[in-house]
Parts: C-alpha cells; structure tokens; sequence
C-alpha cells in the first residue's frame, strides 16, 4: 500500500481535448470528406468543359462547308485600275542561302507563265551566296539586290531564320523608286498573276498564319507573302525597335512584324498565301481554294532541299523531289507540281543553267 502512497491518479481523457484519439480520427474525416468534395468538383467542372467542348461550333474555317463561288477579285472594279507600271511597283523574294537558288529560278518561272507585269527584284546577302547560286536564281529575270546583313537583336531566333531580319530592307526599296511591293518567300509557287494587290490604298498586307497544332486558323499573319509601301523612315523605325519591342524570339522577323503591324495589317484571303497546313488541317478548305489560289507557300514540305535545309545539285532535284512525296505523301500533289515548273524552268534556261553550273 505504501508503494503506492504518492499516485495520483489521472483525469479520464475527454472526446474534446487535445490528444483524443477520437478527436483525430474524426478530423480524418472532415479532411476525408473536403478532398472527396475538391474531387467531385474537378469532375464535374472537367465534365462541364467537355460538354463544352462537344457542343461548342467548331471555328468556320475548321468547319468549311464551300457556300460562296463568288470570286475574290470584282473584275468589274479591276477594269477600272490602270496597268501595273515596272518602275513603281516590284515582286521581291530573297536569298540568303544557297540551297533555296533553285526555288527562286523556279518562282521567277512561274511569274512569267502568270504574265505578271511588275519588276522583280532579289534581296541576297553577298557574303553567304555564291556566284554559283547567285547565277542560277537570276535566270528567270531576278534583278539581284545586295543588302547588309541585319543580326538578331537576341538570342533563341529558330536556326533557319537567322537571315530573316535582313527582310526589313525591303521598307528602304523606295530609295529604288518603288512605290508598291509584293514580298513573296522564294519557297512559292505562283498560281496566277495577283498584280491586283499593287492597287490596295493600304500600306501594309498580309495573309492570317494557320498552324496544325491547337492553334489553328490565327489573326496573326504570315511573313511569306507581304504587300507594303516601301518607307527608309518606317525602315529606321523598325530596326530602332526589333531590339527593345517584346516578342517572342523563335520566329524572329515575323514575331516582330506581327506585333510591329498587328493593329493596322489588311488581312488577305488565303488564296494568296495558300500554306500547306491549310490543307493538312482543312482538306475541304483546301480543294476550295484551288480555283482562286495564285501563290502556294511550301511551308511543310520543300521538294528543292534534303537534310537539314541542304542544297539539292540540279541534275539530282527530281529524284529528290520523288522522295519528299513519299516522306510527306499528304503533299505529293504539291510537291509533284512543284517539280513540274523546275522542269519547265530547267528546259527554258537549260543553257543558262549549264553555265551557272560551271561556277565556283
């Protein structure tokens, strides 16, 4: 008894103090019921976006249909515009790499075969092209234009538009005399003549980009195909800003010009910018443009390159062509055109050509 004299003995524990085990077994159950109760809210709020999603009409050009035939040019009002005069209005492409010699041959070919009326014009950058590839582009009637080199204000630019601020120039061309340009990337095909663009009042045009990812038919527009009134002043500008305007740096110059001309651009219909991702996400859209398209733009299959962005020889570019079809069969057709007209240019300036060829 005396062995226990000095114990006390101790409070039964109560369901409300601390260190009741009943205590924590039920806030295991309200924190059990509020994760059961964010869970059932994540359901039901996915369940809802779904719906949404399904129910939702999808973008109209994702939903093609083809109702209007109406062309996209009055003919009536083109009648009543004058010829396109050489000395103010130009078609300019570029070159900044060997590799792309042949495209440009056969860009300007089909400019012949379309009877546009305006000068041509080729920005090259003398330090890069060889008198070779210089040679070979020309033959179709390009007047070559040597500019300077404009750097990337920053790095993360996309390795194959390291050259593409050197576009810029195009703004000083009114040095020249020229009062219109169209601007069209050397990986082209012209359909038709579109010398009716040189008759916009606008300062600045282009065609709304299109992507086969989630991001779909955009506002944003492509730098490939561009009408604009030359301006050294808006040129100044430009170049004072592509270092300090925020943008993102993978598409280089066309990011910049996105957001340079994005309130003002005039929106062009596609027919004049047809890029291949039309066709990869919208066939229908595709097939309707056939009859109006004047300038397919190879953005997703280059039958004139191999590798990566590396110069086809001449005698090797059918072949070649043949093996982008089978690589990238969704475009064969594309592609199998494309061939067509380098064999047409080929047999037009085959003496030409040779001569070229024999260059360093």
């Amino acid at each position: 008894m005396f062995r226990y004299k000095d114990y006390v003995s101790l409070p039964y524990w109560s369901d409300s103090e601390p260190g009741s085990s009943y205590r924590a077994k039920n806030g295991h159950e309200k924190r059990r019921r509020v994760l059961q109760g964010v869970v059932a809210l994540s359901v039901l709020a996915n369940l809802y976006f779904i719906y949404a999603f399904v129910m939702t009409w999808p973008n109209a050009l994702d939903n093609y249909q083809g109702l209007n035939h109406q062309p996209i040019v009055s003919t009536t009002a083109l009648s009543a515009t004058g010829p396109v005069n050489p000395q103010d209005h130009a078609v300019v492409t570029g070159l900044y790499t060997d590799a792309f010699a042949t495209a440009v041959a056969t860009l300007g070919h089909t400019l012949d075969v379309a009877n546009s009326s305006a000068s041509r014009l080729l920005l090259y950058l003398p330090e890069k092209i060889s008198r070779r590839a210089l040679c070979i582009a020309t033959v179709s009637g390009w007047e070559p234009v040597p500019v300077e080199r404009i750097a990337p204000p920053f790095s993360g630019v996309h390795r194959h538009f390291l050259d593409q601020y050197s576009k810029l120039h195009l703004w000083t061309l009114d040095k020249r005399g020229l009062s219109g340009i169209v601007y069209i990337d050397a990986d082209t095909l012209v359909r038709r003549s579109f010398d009716e663009l040189f008759h916009l009042p606008y300062t600045f045009a282009a065609v709304p980009d299109v992507y086969t990812t989630a991001q779909g038919y955009t506002t944003a527009f492509n730098a490939g195909v561009m009408f604009l009134r030359p301006d050294s002043t808006v040129f100044a500008d430009m170049v004072g800003k592509i270092a300090t305007a925020r943008y993102p740096a993978e598409q280089a110059e066309q990011a910049f010009l996105n957001h340079y001309f994005g309130a003002e651009v005039l929106r062009l219909p596609y027919a004049y910018n047809a890029n291949l991702a039309i066709k990869k996400r919208t066939p229908a859209l595709w097939a309707g443009l056939q009859e109006e398209m004047r300038i397919m733009h190879y953005t997703m299959a280059k039958p004139f390159l191999q590798g990566d962005y590396d110069e086809v020889p001449m005698d090797r570019l059918a072949k070649n062509a043949a093996k982008v079809a089978r690589k990238k069969s969704a475009f064969k057709a594309e592609i199998m055109e494309w061939l067509d007209a380098w064999e047409e240019t080929r047999r037009t300036y085959s003496s030409k050509l040779a001569k070229c060829n024999a260059l360093s």
